[in-house]
């Protein structure tokens, strides 16, 4: 459980969604601030909050209702720029329909931006 703490909390993610309910509690690591960060953004995730413990806490996050399946990509296959179609059709069911999250020299964006910047990166996730 605590060798990969995004993956944990796709996981729990995941489940809290599949039950319907509204919010759940995480882990935190820093890829699971800034995979949170950019779930936020493409509005799959509503607000999420960082509740200190005193220990080393854990992030609270409000859920949609919006996400049917999310999980890490291990191993974390290296992706050319030139690539990009062949790995969302491997992870995504449909264009337009999800994204995967790369780890690239800029920071960790989606494999959208990463395309349109044209850089390749480590996939971590996908999205849908």
């Amino acid at each position: 459980m605590a060798n990969d703490p995004l993956a944990d909390a796709l996981d729990v993610i995941k489940t809290h969604e599949f039950k319907g309910r509204q919010e759940c509690v995480i882990k935190p690591s820093r890829l699971v601030r800034e995979t949170l960060k950019i779930l936020q953004t493409k509005r799959y995730i509503g607000e999420f909050e960082f509740i200190d413990d005193g220990k080393s806490g854990t992030f609270k996050v409000k859920l949609l209702g919006k996400i049917n399946k999310c999980g890490v990509i291990k191993p974390r296959f290296a992706a050319k720029k030139t690539e990009w179609n062949e790995w969302e059709q491997r992870y995504i069911p449909g264009v337009g329909f999800g994204f995967l999250i790369v780890s690239t020299p800029e920071g960790l964006m989606t494999n959208e931006d990463a395309k349109k910047r044209n850089i390749g990166g480590r996939l971590i996730a996908y999205i849908y």
